[in-house]
């Protein structure tokens, strides 16, 4: 855990997250400013800063997420429209929490990206 990291924060109970799913690798919840009705956030519990930092000692927990977003959809009602599965690398993609993390989006009709 990275003690200034606001997921690591909110993995560990220090801060409030409105939770949708968790096992003992991933958790899973609601971003606070979302862009679509379901916007869910999976998020390890391993502080890993991004995706171009993964190793390939951490190739479990790369998986896991994309399991958990996959369940995430399923729990959430998104299967039979669709979804989006967002990574933001880097300050040029508009990342702001520098641990990794991986966006859910749906409930509506996705505009925008290809």
């Amino acid at each position: 855990m990275a003690d200034n990291c606001i997921f690591c924060r909110i993995i560990s109970g220090d801060l409030p997250g409105s939770f949708v799913y968790q096992d003992d690798a991933v958790v899973a919840f609601r971003d606070i400013n979302p862009v679509a009705p379901v916007h869910v956030l999976v998020v390890p519990r391993l502080h890993v800063e991004s995706m171009a930092t993964l190793d390939d000692g951490q190739r479990d927990v790369a998986g896991r997420m994309l399991l958990a977003c996959a369940a995430v959809a399923r729990a959430e009602g998104l299967e039979a429209r669709g979804y989006r599965v967002v990574a933001n690398i880097g300050e040029d993609a508009g990342n702001m929490v520098p641990h990794l993390h991986l966006h859910v989006i749906g409930g509506r009709r996705l505009h925008g990206m290809a």
